[in-house]
């Protein structure tokens, strides 16, 4: 406003500079085609005329002044029947032009903000032009407008474009706003949605991931995609908690029921004596079964919270897959289940936990007599290098689906759902015995084909 403000005061003083030099030199030639025969009332009526048509056309106060400052022609002076008044001027019969301004005025135009020394009411535009005929000065012309009659106006229009165009900018940027506003806190809304359905055990919802107006990756749709990542591991952990619910409530079931019925038995005569001894051993079988369950579930408890230490030993690892193959020889046996390997083992000493170890290798063997089939073999082997010890046991067998074959670590995960109460276990054995190893520096993974084998291989630093 204030440069275009600037800019409208500078057109209007170049515009009342141009009509009083126009009036000047008009009033100049009127004045000396008079000179011969004097003035007379024609040609003041002229004048006059001028200067309130010019006045008129630019909405200013145009007046001549003689070299005593008095004006002596304005429009005032032409009245609506165009006779002359001949008396003093009601509004210009009081101005007294100084005679420093009126000696500038009389040397060439001069353009300035004033009151004329007081001569106006208002700080006005004055424009001041001489009346030359030749080298004399008959008189000045002063084109008046006052400041705040031209530029009050001006600045008030302006002042009313900008604010309707800002208040319609404003209305304009405030429904944007709202509406981006709306979209980019749409996945918060979502997740507070989702956080109560979370709270009350649904963990289905997921939180759809918003286009951003800039790019694809900003931090609301980073925010989306972790929140919906946390809600998937929820929703694994709560799936694996209510599998291990329903596997450890078999487990513990079924051999609590079995202890119960035959001491049961035992007690009111229904089991003879000579049959006791017998069924005393499938208790404490079933008792030693509940005592590995209770083991696993504390050492699982213990290594997630970090509470477990390792203890290291140097031990041979191929003594101890033959010790833990002669455990199982009765089921072997029962199973006619043929082991291979045995005739290449050799001496392969490594320093760890030898407890630990232990658990792994019995979890691993235990599942491979478990899984395999009547008739079918175990093939062991274990082998080192200069920095590891490689121990690989494969089972023949109905084998480990791939879409399936990197969940089986997964805590509480059981492959085959349909049949998991015909073989026992809580899904505990090989995520146990991942975190073991993991837990020594090495590394443990598993390859399976279908319908032919299964094959466990873990690596420990020497």
């Amino acid at each position: 406003m204030l440069l275009v403000s600037k800019l409208w005061m500078e057109e209007k003083m170049d515009l009342l500079g141009e009509n009083a030099i126009s009036v000047a030199q008009s009033t100049s030639n009127t004045l000396q085609n008079d000179f011969s025969e004097g003035i007379n009332i024609i040609s003041v009526k002229l004048i006059c005329n001028t200067l309130m048509q010019t006045s008129d056309a630019v909405d200013a106060d145009i007046f001549i002044v003689n070299h005593l400052g008095d004006v002596v022609y304005c429009k005032e002076n032409l009245q609506s029947n165009l006779s002359l008044y001949t008396g003093s001027c009601m509004v210009h019969g009081k101005y007294k032009i100084s005679g420093e301004t009126l000696k500038k005025s009389m040397i060439g135009v001069v353009g300035d903000i004033s009151d004329l020394d007081g001569a106006l009411h208002d700080i006005s535009f004055v424009v001041g032009a001489p009346i030359r005929a030749g080298d004399d000065v008959l008189g000045v012309v002063y084109a008046v407008q006052p400041v705040v009659d031209g530029l009050a106006p001006y600045i008030l229009g302006i002042f009313r474009m900008f604010f309707f165009a800002a208040l319609f900018a404003l209305a304009l940027d405030f429904i944007i706003v709202y509406l981006v506003s709306y979209k980019l806190t749409k996945p918060l809304r979502e997740m507070s949605q989702a956080a109560k359905l979370y709270a009350s055990g649904d963990f289905s919802k997921r939180i759809s991931t918003p286009n951003s107006i800039f790019n694809n990756s900003d931090e609301i749709a980073e925010l989306a995609q972790a929140f919906n990542t946390m809600a998937q591991a929820l929703a694994t952990l709560e799936m694996s908690r209510r599998s291990f619910v329903s596997n450890v409530s078999h487990e513990l079931k079924t051999p609590m029921t079995t202890i119960g019925g035959f001491i049961d038995g035992i007690l009111d005569g229904t089991i003879e004596e000579e049959k006791q001894n017998q069924y005393l051993k499938i208790v404490s079988d079933e008792v030693k079964r509940l005592s590995r369950l209770v083991t696993g579930m504390l050492n699982m408890s213990k290594l997630e919270a970090g509470e477990l230490d390792i203890n290291p030993v140097r031990f041979d690892i191929s003594e101890m897959l033959f010790r833990t193959l002669l455990g199982f020889e009765q089921l072997l046996d029962k199973k006619h289940i043929e082991i291979r390997g045995l005739d290449e083992f050799g001496a392969n000493p490594v320093t760890a936990d030898k407890d630990m170890i232990n658990q792994v290798v019995y979890n691993l063997i235990d599942n491979a007599v478990k899984f395999t089939p009547e008739g079918g073999y175990i093939e062991v082997n274990s082998k080192s290098d200069s920095e590891k010890i490689i121990v690989k046991i494969r089972n023949s067998g109905k084998g480990i689906p791939a879409e399936e074959i990197d969940k089986i670590f997964e805590r509480f995960y059981k492959v085959d759902k349909s049949r998991s109460y015909d073989v026992k276990g809580a899904g505990m054995g090989l995520y146990l015995c991942k975190t073991i190893i993991e837990l020594h520096g090495g590394q443990i993974e598993a390859r399976s084909n279908v319908g032919d084998f299964t094959e466990f291989i873990f690596r420990l630093p020497l």
